[in-house]
């Protein structure tokens, strides 16, 4: 719940009341903060003064020290710069050492994917050329147990056979003759 401020209240109504007739430094079209002096340190606010006033409150002996820091500023800004520059150079020459080696080292692959390639190519040629070798010799093995399979069968039937001394001589040439073919 508000209170309400008794009419003996020392600020009843507007709190800024006090302020309203004072003047603001928009009212002055020609009002500069630079000339504005700040109580505390007692000098202005603005940047507006130029700087020799200030160089005119300085001493003798403190124009001496400001040198003195300026030279010692001076010389750590040039150490930098040239500790950078010399950093630069060392990430450039390492950059490039880098790249060097992964130059040679894609030249030693590519060599080495051309000798496997090379490699694999024989070997495919040794591959096939086995490959027909062996169907060769598996057709070469069937003909032969076909050709020892009529032999076989050829001499079974020569030992059931009986001898005659009656068979004309020219039976016996026929069956050599059989046996020739069979065998060739």
């Amino acid at each position: 719940m508000l209170s309400t401020l008794s009419p003996s209240h020392p600020f009843p109504g507007n709190p800024f009341s006090a302020f309203d007739s004072a003047l603001t430094p928009w009212d002055f079209p020609d009002f500069s903060f630079s000339s504005v002096v700040d109580p505390i340190t007692n000098s202005s606010s603005g940047s507006d003064e130029p700087e020799q006033t200030h160089a005119k409150r300085k001493s003798p002996a403190s124009d001496e020290q400001q040198d003195r820091a300026d030279s010692v500023m001076d010389d750590r800004k040039r150490r930098r710069m040239i500790s950078n520059r010399d950093s630069a150079r060392r990430s450039r020459m390492r950059k490039q050492r880098h790249l060097e080696n992964l130059r040679n080292q894609a030249n030693r692959f590519k060599i080495e994917n051309r000798d496997l390639s090379n490699r694999m190519q024989l070997m495919l040629h040794l591959t096939n050329r086995a490959r027909t070798e062996n169907e060769w010799l598996l057709f070469e093995r069937t003909m032969l147990r076909q050709k020892l399979s009529t032999l076989t069968q050829y001499l079974v039937i020569q030992q059931l056979r009986p001898v005659s001394s009656a068979l004309p001589c020219n039976t016996s040439v026929t069956d050599r003759i059989n046996l020739d073919r069979l065998i060739n």
